[in-house]
């Protein structure tokens, strides 16, 4: 038997990204994510610049590749998968169902990620008529895109394209306007190669830039044109053709970017620039890693991203369809992409490699930039064009997506002491890198806290008005006392609400078009929009101890079970109605059911009795107040709530669901028959130690369920699902809706003796996330026994310390001020080389200085966790890598932990030595730190040498192990040095 299974967390990590108009809105543009073995929809909103999820599929396999194409004279977009199913998928989006549904599923090899199985690659012709799904080697297959007589999209049977012996970089879809469609692959034949065993032919074996042609006559693929190429290339780049452009593709190479076309067309070549006084390897060449292409009727232009993370600004200079010269200009440093998406809207989607995603608005183009690099600048072969990095010009950050991926340890335990466990994840890559601590819970925007005076009990929002789009009032009550504040820009105490502040508030709301009404326990006020008052009073030694209201009913429960019954008439005035329901049990909880659509009252209304049980009475005029179904509870129900789903197709009745807080801590969700009133399918959860209060608030335009207990939860629907998750934040005691011009979908809630509107935005994760920087790509983490912090080790291979960032720079500076012959020169380079030493670009951004192979930087540090605070920091010297930890107790100093790191010197990632490349002699250390009684800082002791890279560490009965090659040792703690002990040496059968 095989199960699928479906993770707490979704994956976070982006591997392909598309856009497209795929809801068929006009002029509207999504995203579609591949996350691995799923697949998203993302809008973002123009207004205020967030992501949002519209869409969320598991596919139950690989996503490898992703297209998305449109038919000649369609409105909309199709999805093309690439998988490990070995099938070629077309989807398309459905709005009215909120899914993608599958149009077309076509097998064409085996399932699995294999070389040979076409699904790596997918290329489109622009305009939609055919499709070149490819393998990493030899199998080539395109599918003709066309319409049936009932305009559904069809699929034809796979052409063959395959060719034996070659590896395919990339493939791309020619505009060629209506002529036959033509695809551009990059190529590599080592057929000489693997029958050569001198491997003479590897070093003259070039790679080549391949056109098949798609014969639509024929109905069969050639291999029009093959050229080699002089630089070896990893991209292509389609370029505009037909009335738009003069077609072709751009080949982005080893330090090149080369536009090719077929015919009289000469190649176009020029070096991608480098960053001035940069720190990187000379020797390193530079690559573009991808491109986004933006058109529009007059003009287009690409944009291609460096491994650094540098946009360039690509633009093409033509005379009479011929290409004749190649421009760049430096745009912005954005982190390393897999996909970047520009949206006609002016957004930049960047699907980040390593670490979270980013959307940017392009505020320019980069236009009035002075520096720009020209295909006709004259250079040598080898040298290119330098620029300055600077500070984000073109591009204005709008919003992020967390992302945990790559995730290289996690820890889990409740370090923080919040009586919950917590993940600690080490995530990222380089300076980018971040300790993320995940906490199960949404995140919580606070948007303003205010003090009150004394201890509320309850709080409502009221509107003056049934049209008005935004709450008028904030009503707090306390226990002898109603507090009444205006909303506004600023939330101010209100003077004639026409509220009696007198006294508590049970209850209060808008009712009818333009009256508010006040629930309190001796009675009830109906305030009207001229300020006349009409008022209810209770009967002689009974008071209202529960109410419930809508626009046009009110309920209220009095002391001894009587509960009377209310209804608004034409002329806007409160009836009662004339008999009353009695209770053998005291009345703990009431709630209406919602107003269906096309009626003027609601149907139900739910009554919790202190004799633990929930009723269902009926409100139809013909049967008023008569119970139709009842519920018997473990225990008393603090509170009820009775909310409406509506179905995901807008048709039909919606699905009433019965919410029950108990007193034991427990929620029990019910359906409730829309006729019958019958109570079915109880579903049960365990929220905390208090009893669970109810209160509807509003997400994404949908009635949601906000549970206060010993910790809050919120019950909303997202993604065709209902989700129960806590709030990451402090315990709330009571809470109601709130709608404003500054906060849309808000709560307002009360927590002790503060007032607090807040909202949760980002819904449908599992995990709120607080992230703390790291210097270097973090690798392993030990937690402290007794105090709230964790102990890192940091490590990046081809990277430099900063002391070896400091000298080189010192050394480049100085460089600069020798070559000055005269007093103007020598001022000129002066400033030049303070401005070298001084003006040390933030790493977070720009990324690292690459270093050479076997370049190694490392680092340990000691995070408090309630903080983000580094308590303390040691750095390892050049070319010493960190690769493991640990916290030993030796049993000399019983009172005392010690953090040992192994370390290994001069280790590089070449497996062999050759006469060209000699291996260094690699060795090994152990680094041992004192940790402080309470966990707030460690001081270097000692350290000490080891034959070989120490690659474990354990502590073990008062003393340390290391492992290091097939060696492990024990050591006891010295003075100046770990002292060995004993080892053991492995010895491997051959």
């Amino acid at each position: 038997m095989h199960l699928y299974n479906l993770t707490l967390q979704h994956q976070t990590a982006i591997n392909q990204a598309v856009h497209g108009n795929f809801s068929g809105t006009p002029k509207s543009q999504e995203i579609v994510v591949g996350r691995g073995s799923s697949i998203e929809l993302l809008v973002c909103d123009p207004t205020t610049g967030k992501i949002k999820t519209i869409c969320h599929h598991d596919v139950f396999g690989i996503i490898r590749s992703l297209l998305s194409f449109r038919l000649t004279g369609g409105t909309r977009d199709y999805v093309a998968v690439g998988s490990d199913s070995g099938r070629i998928v077309i989807l398309e989006y459905s709005s009215e169902k909120n899914a993608f549904e599958r149009v077309h599923q076509e097998t064409f090899g085996k399932t699995g990620c294999r070389r040979i199985v076409p699904g790596h690659y997918l290329a489109g012709d622009p305009k939609g008529r055919a499709i070149m799904i490819g393998a990493v080697e030899r199998q080539k297959l395109v599918y003709i895109m066309n319409r049936d007589a009932e305009a559904h999209l069809t699929i034809s049977s796979p052409l063959e394209a395959h060719k034996h012996y070659t590896l395919c970089y990339a493939i791309v879809g020619i505009d060629v306007g209506f002529e036959n469609p033509t695809f551009a692959c990059l190529e590599y034949d080592y057929e000489d190669c693997d029958n050569d065993p001198t491997a003479v032919s590897v070093k003259k074996t070039q790679q080549t830039l391949t056109f098949y042609e798609l014969d639509l006559g024929l109905n069969h693929v050639v291999r029009k044109y093959a050229e080699p190429l002089q630089d070896p290339g990893n991209l292509l780049i389609a370029v505009p053709g037909g009335n738009d452009g003069p077609s072709g593709v751009i080949i982005c190479c080893e330090g090149y970017l080369v536009y090719k076309n077929l015919g009289d067309q000469p190649d176009i070549r020029c070096p991608i620039p480098r960053r001035r006084n940069d720190l990187d390897d000379p020797d390193r060449t530079l690559m573009i890693i991808c491109s986004a292409t933006h058109k529009t009727k007059s003009m287009f232009f690409f944009l291609v991203q460096t491994e650094q993370g540098d946009i360039f600004k690509v633009t093409l200079e033509t005379d009479d369809d011929l290409v004749t010269e190649m421009k760049l200009k430096y745009f912005d440093t954005v982190p390393p992409a897999n996909s970047l998406c520009i949206l006609k809207s002016g957004f930049l989607f960047v699907a980040a490699e390593f670490g979270n995603h980013e959307l940017y608005q392009i505020a320019n183009l980069g236009d009035e930039e002075e520096d720009e690099f020209s295909s006709r600048t004259t250079l040598e072969e080898g040298e290119t064009f330098f620029y300055g990095i600077r500070e984000l010009k073109c591009l204005l950050h709008i919003d992020t997506i967390d992302s945990l991926c790559p995730l290289t340890d996690a820890v889990i335990g409740d370090v923080a002491r919040e009586d919950a466990a917590q993940i600690y994840s080490l995530v990222g890559r380089g300076p980018r890198s971040k300790l993320k601590v995940l906490r199960n819970g949404l995140e919580v925007n606070e948007m303003a806290v205010s003090e009150l005076p004394g201890n509320p009990n309850s709080v409502w929002t009221v509107k003056k008005n049934v049209e008005d789009r935004f709450d008028s009032f904030i009503v707090v009550s306390f226990v002898n006392a109603t507090l009444v504040l205006t909303i506004g820009e600023t939330v101010e105490e209100a003077s004639d609400s026409g509220f009696l502040p007198t006294s508590p508030t049970l209850g209060c709301g808008s009712i009818g078009d333009d009256s508010l009404i006040q629930v309190y326990p001796e009675g009830i006020r109906h305030i009207k929009a001229d300020k006349r008052v009409n008022e209810w009073k209770t009967p002689p030694r009974r008071q209202i101890v529960k109410c419930a209201m809508n626009r046009r009913q009110v309920a209220i429960a009095m002391t001894g079970g009587e509960v009377v019954y209310f209804e608004l008439d034409l002329n806007n005035t409160l009836n009662e109605f004339t008999e009353r329901k009695l209770f053998n049990s005291d009345v703990s909880c009431i709630s209406f059911s919602e107003i269906a659509e096309g009626e003027l009252n609601s149907r139900f209304l739910a009554i919790g009795t202190v004799d633990s049980s929930v009723r269902i009475i009926s409100l139809d005029p013909n049967d008023m107040l008569m119970p139709l179904s009842t519920q018997n509870l473990p225990c008393p129900a603090e509170s009820l709530l009775l909310i409406d789903t509506p179905n995901e197709d807008g048709k039909g009745a919606a699905t009433i669901h019965l919410n029950i807080g108990l007193q034991n801590g427990f929620l029990f969700r019910n359906t409730v028959d829309n006729v019958t009133g019958a109570i079915m399918d109880t579903r049960t959860r365990y929220l905390g130690t208090r009893p669970v209060k109810l209160f509807k608030v509003i997400c994404q335009g949908r009635s949601a369920v906000l549970c206060t207990s010993s910790r809050s939860w919120l019950l909303y629907y997202h993604q065709r699902r209902f989700n129960l998750t806590p709030l990451s934040y402090t315990n709330l005691e009571y809470a109601a809706s709130f709608n404003s011009e500054q906060c849309a979908e808000g709560i307002v809630a009360i927590a002790e003796n503060t007032l607090r509107i807040i909202s949760a935005d980002k819904l449908g994760v599992a995990f709120n996330i607080q992230s703390f920087k790291q210097k270097y790509t973090p690798r392993k983490a030990v937690v402290h026994p007794n105090a709230s912090s964790i102990i890192t080790i940091e490590t990046d291979h081809a990277s430099y310390t900063e002391t070896t960032k400091t000298m080189k720079r010192n050394e480049m500076a100085d460089d600069i001020e020798r070559l000055a012959n005269d007093n103007e020169e020598m001022q000129l380079a002066k400033e030049i080389a303070d401005g070298l030493r001084t003006n040390i670009p933030d790493e977070t951004t720009f990324g690292a200085p690459k270093a050479s192979k076997g370049k190694w930087a490392s680092a340990v540090s000691l995070i408090n966790v309630q903080s983000g605070e580094t308590m303390s920091f040691f750095e390892f010297p050049q070319d010493e890598n960190a690769k493991c930890v640990a916290l030993v107790q030796f049993a000399r100093h019983p009172d005392s932990i010690m953090i040992l790191v192994g370390c290994g010197v001069n280790e590089s990632l070449q497996q062999f030595q050759t006469s060209t490349n000699p291996l260094k002699p690699v060795k090994g250390c152990v680094y041992t730190f004192h940790l402080s009684p309470n966990g707030d800082r460690f001081d270097f002791l000692h350290r000490t040498e080891t034959p070989l890279p120490v690659s474990a560490l354990h502590d073990f009965r008062g003393m340390s192990l290391v492992g290091f090659g097939k060696y492990l040792r024990m050591y006891d703690i010295g003075q100046k040095k770990l002292l060995a002990k004993c080892e053991n040496k492995s010895y491997l059968k051959k």
